[in-house]
């Protein structure tokens, strides 16, 4: 946790240093909380900037609900890499494996400020499974259970 109120566990310099994902498809601001081995909690500031809206839809933007999901699993590799203790490389990634349960609750729509949380159920067999939700002004708008691995891949030469 921060020691100073209102600062962010992570900023984005270290979250670019957390996640392998890059613009346009890196989907975390700041990692607000995080309690590894339990919980994390992180923000996606939605912007009428974002790649997908022109078309998704032009007369009324709302983020692709695949985005969301997306999103919520890259909350869920932030826990699971800090919990391990891994800084990711290019031999590192993290697959997204499964998912149960996805359900969306309300539209997310430029200006909203996404809240991003994953709950570490269990890790079994180098499989963890999640237990995410998103939310906007304390209103869930997405949830879904989600199961990720952790794979080191060979270095090339």
């Amino acid at each position: 946790m921060s020691t100073e109120k209102n600062l962010p566990v992570l900023d984005i310099d270290g979250v670019l240093k957390l996640l392998p994902h890059r613009y346009p498809f890196l989907l975390i601001d700041r990692v607000l909380e995080i309690e590894h081995g339990k919980t994390v909690r992180c923000l996606k500031n939605v912007t009428i900037n974002e790649p997908f809206f022109p078309g998704h839809f032009p007369h009324r933007p709302v983020m692709p609900g695949v985005m969301i999901l997306e999103a919520l699993a890259q909350a869920a590799g932030v826990l699971a890499f800090r919990t391990a203790g891994v800084i990711p490389d290019e031999s590192t990634r993290f697959y997204f494996v499964g998912i149960d349960g996805a359900r969306f609750r309300r539209p997310v729509v430029p200006g909203d400020q996404l809240i991003l949380n994953a709950k570490l159920e269990r890790i079994m067999r180098g499989i963890w499974k999640f237990k995410t939700w998103a939310e906007v002004d304390g209103v869930e708008a997405c949830s879904a259970e989600m199961m990720v691995s952790v794979v080191a891949e060979p270095k090339k030469e």
